[in-house]
């Protein structure tokens, strides 16, 4: 991914059509369409803006805060939960279970279930209505667009 830009609401990464992406250990795959990924600072959460054919419109991951190790390293920890809004504006939070699963399996502290929960609630009741999710992405997706590796 490359550098977009930085604003109020964070860094901003994005990637042309049939970009090869990794995650961790995952096997990697190619996105068929550009997308933008917003690493906000001090925010229990990340957010992809995507293009058409993707399923999504935007999809946000629970994380703990990013951290901005050098200007190629960003970490974070996934923390199961997902909040999603589809091209209709339907949105869903994924992953519960797994939530559930893992506050057991991995023994997480009470602050991090508490700030995890709460970064899905205020997504779920944003995601459709405030920016960063109603326009401020769409620049950043312009400009993925238009990068050549």
């Amino acid at each position: 991914m490359g550098w977009l830009g930085e604003d109020e609401h964070g860094v901003w990464l994005g990637a042309p059509a049939d970009n090869v992406c990794q995650r961790g250990d995952e096997p990697a795959v190619i996105l068929a369409q550009p997308h933008v990924v917003l690493f906000p600072r001090d925010k229990w959460f990340t957010a992809s803006f995507n293009a058409q054919p993707a399923k999504t419109e935007i999809y946000c991951d629970i994380t703990s805060p990013v951290e901005f190790v050098s200007d190629e390293l960003i970490t974070m920890v996934d923390l199961d939960l997902d909040v999603l809004r589809r091209w209709d504006g339907e949105v869903e939070i994924d992953d519960e279970d797994e939530f559930a699963e893992h506050q057991v399996k991995y023994n997480y502290p009470p602050e991090v279930i508490a700030q995890a929960q709460a970064s899905c609630d205020w997504l779920a009741a944003n995601v459709a209505t405030a920016e960063p999710f109603l326009s401020a992405y769409k620049p950043y997706l312009d400009m993925a667009r238009l990068i050549e590796w």
